[in-house]
């Protein structure tokens, strides 16, 4: 699988413009590492929008969903450094999803990360994997490196900065992962999305990113 490991945090943010440089010297000399070197956890990516909201999405991979609610993890939680608490504060229109990987198809990484977020019909989940397994396939399709499927924990995914108990229509959405080289949005997407339309019952957004840079857990010193 071009994606390490079954299980993802997907994180996405706006922040405001006087808080931005202390939010990406935060992310990116203390908060990827400290991630990545949680127990379970294999990498992470971080993406700057090209097109779409929020503006940045970060995206850390694990050995097994269940790395996302054991002990390290909820530790790492639970004992947040003083400059993560500033800036997890300063987080606005946040999404977070913790979710299986349960669709990845093709081989290796693009530069650019298309996603669409979308609402599954209830009762149509299995019909609806099914046929986003051939749709997630980038065999003959230039450009495409490869494609992917979260599929969320609504019991799991919470924001951070909101209310942890009030109910999130959105907490069990699915992402459609792209993995391509160009920034223009790939055109096989829609005939591809119609098909599965009648086991959809929202597309939630869409939108294009940018990778910034990436860390495995290699790549920290021991």
């Amino acid at each position: 699988m071009p994606i390490a490991g079954k299980g993802m945090l997907l994180t996405s943010m706006d922040i405001d413009a006087a808080d931005e440089a202390d939010f990406n010297r935060w992310y990116d000399r203390e908060h990827l590492e400290e991630r990545v070197a949680i127990e379970g956890f294999l990498e992470a990516r971080r993406y700057v929008a090209e097109e779409g909201s929020p503006k940045y999405l970060s995206l850390y991979s694990t050995e097994t969903f269940e790395v996302l609610d054991s002990p390290p993890y909820r530790k790492a939680l639970a004992n947040q450094t003083d400059w993560s608490k500033t800036n997890i504060s300063r987080f606005k229109n946040m999404i977070r999803a913790v979710a299986r990987i349960t669709i990845s198809r093709g081989n290796g990484r693009g530069a650019v990360l298309g996603i669409i977020r979308v609402r599954p019909r209830p009762g149509s989940e299995n019909d609806l994997r099914a046929r986003l397994y051939e749709a997630l396939d980038p065999q003959g399709l230039d450009g495409i490196i490869s494609m992917h499927l979260l599929e969320s924990d609504p019991l799991l995914s919470r924001s951070l900065t909101e209310n942890a108990s009030a109910s999130d229509p959105g907490a069990g959405d699915w992402f459609w992962l792209m993995d391509h080289t160009d920034a223009n949005p790939p055109k096989f997407i829609a005939p591809r999305m119609k098909a599965c339309e009648p086991l959809i019952a929202a597309v939630v957004s869409v939108g294009t990113y940018r990778l910034m840079w990436d860390l495995s857990k290699s790549d920290i010193p021991a």
